[in-house]
Order: C-alpha cells, then sequence, then structure tokens
C-alpha cells in the first residue's frame, strides 16, 4: 500500500514525522507538505504562480503552496506510483465543528477525495500535543480498518484524539459535527509603523457540543470519528426551496 501524507501545519510539524514514523510501518508513505504553516487554508490552490517543490534530506517533499496543493500536485502529475489512499495531519490543535470548513488539515483529506482516494485528516485535540504517538497510534488502527473495509467512495473521516497516553482512551465514538459560538472579536494593533493592523480573534467555544457531537466525545475521553462528505447540497430542502423560487417571475 502507497499512502500520500500531508498537513497544513507545515513540513517540519512534529505531527507529520510522528505520523509519518507509525505509517511507514504497514505502508510506504510519500510526505508531501507545505514549506511553513497554511493552517486555516482551506482548500485553496495556488493559481497565480507556480509551485516549488524542494525534496528534504529526510525524504519529505516540501511544497511552497497550500495543502490542497500538495495534494492535488502529488495525485495528478508529479510521483510516478499513485498514491492508494491520503492521510493528513497530525494536526496540532482540534478540527471540531466549524473548524472543518477553515481546515488545511481536512481540505487536504477533502482532495484526496476528490480526486478517487480513501482519506483521512487526523487531529490532536490540544495546541501543543504531548502525546503525538497516541494519535499515530490511532491513525494506524483506522487505515488498517478502511483497507478492510472501505467506504463509500463520496466520504472521508475527520478524526479527533484527546491528547492522552493511548492507555488512557475510553474508546472511540463516530459522531456529528458540533458548532461553535460566534468567534471572538478581531485583535486590533499597531505595527511598528503605528499603522492598524488585524489578527483574527480566538475560535468560539462549542455551542452545540452535546452527546453525539465530536466536542462531546473528545471532552469525554473518546476518539471522535466524523464521517464527511463532498456533496454540500441540502437535498432535503430541494422540494421546499423549488416552491419558493416558483414566486419568482423572470
Amino acid at each position: 500500500m502507497r499512502i500520500l501524507l500531508s498537513n497544513d501545519d507545515g513540513v517540519y510539524a512534529p505531527g507529520l514525522k510522528a505520523l509519518y514514523l507509525a505509517l511507514s510501518q504497514i505502508a510506504d508513505v510519500v510526505t508531501m507538505a507545505p514549506d511553513r504553516n497554511r493552517s486555516g487554508a482551506s482548500s485553496s490552490l495556488t493559481l497565480e504562480e507556480p509551485l516549488r517543490v524542494q525534496a528534504l534530506e529526510n525524504g519529505f517533499l516540501s511544497v511552497r503552496g497550500t495543502p490542497t496543493d500538495c495534494v492535488h500536485l502529488a495525485v495528478n502529475g508529479l510521483l510516478e506510483d499513485e498514491p492508494d489512499m491520503v492521510v493528513a495531519g497530525i494536526n496540532a490543535g482540534a478540527n471540531l465543528g466549524d473548524d472543518t470548513i477553515y481546515s488545511g488539515t481536512v481540505a487536504a483529506a477533502i482532495e484526496g477525495r476528490f480526486l478517487g482516494r480513501p482519506a483521512i485528516a487526523i487531529s490532536s485535540v490540544s495546541r501543543a500535543p504531548k502525546y503525538y504517538d497516541t494519535a499515530a497510534k490511532v491513525a494506524v488502527s483506522l487505515v488498517e480498518q478502511l483497507l478492510a473495509n472501505p467506504l463509500p467512495s463520496d466520504q472521508l473521516l475527520n478524526v479527533n484524539v484527546p491528547d492522552m497516553p493511548y492507555e488512557q482512551l475510553r474508546g472511540v465514538k463516530v459522531t456529528r459535527l458540533g458548532q461553535r459560538h460566534r468567534s471572538e472579536p478581531v485583535v486590533r494593533a499597531l505595527d511598528p509603523g503605528a499603522r492598524e493592523v488585524f489578527w483574527i480573534g480566538p475560535a468560539g467555544k462549542g455551542q452545540d457540543a452535546g452527546e453525539g457531537t465530536d466536542f462531546h466525545a473528545v471532552e469525554q475521553g473518546y476518539v471522535s470519528v466524523t464521517p464527511l462528505q463532498i456533496d454540500l447540497t441540502a437535498h432535503h430542502q430541494r422540494e421546499a426551496l423549488q416552491h419558493w423560487v416558483s414566486a419568482i417571475r423572470l
């Protein structure tokens, strides 16, 4: 099996190295990641300048681009042998609820799914993880299960792992995405030239975070596994929307 590994924390991130070492025990792993932290890049592609790829001493491929660039480039022409699966992570910080819209880690997995590959995004819920090995072991188990029992072609897995010793995990729960409160206000500051600048404020706390959500599962010490689908269409609303647009006269 050949796995393409990427992330959004950058090619030098410790979570990427931990995941590479773990997955290399069960597969041939090719690692291609952004040359720097591209957290929050979502599914953006670099379209107005060429992508540059550098091979590092450890064999990883560094790309001056986004996580989606990395996966798209690898699957769509750079690699002689295309990967069988795409795994993204280990992200330093949770990708719960609304986070999935912005996450470059989740976007890398989505791009893999777009290009016809089974895909997993895996995150540690701590922004400064102490137990990357825990998330790495969980990733190996999920990859092995995905190989033995493939999921529908329109799905990918978003996985969040509590930052604790592996033996203390309470198990695995299949969850739905929760929802955060509105994010905190932007932070105003002055640059050295006394010009006003702005920083994006912290994400909001969990709002829809009850039992069954990804928020609740990790809070209780469980690995959260949320199936995501590529089709964003609100199919259950199509009939009602047809009645709604029938009043429009063009």
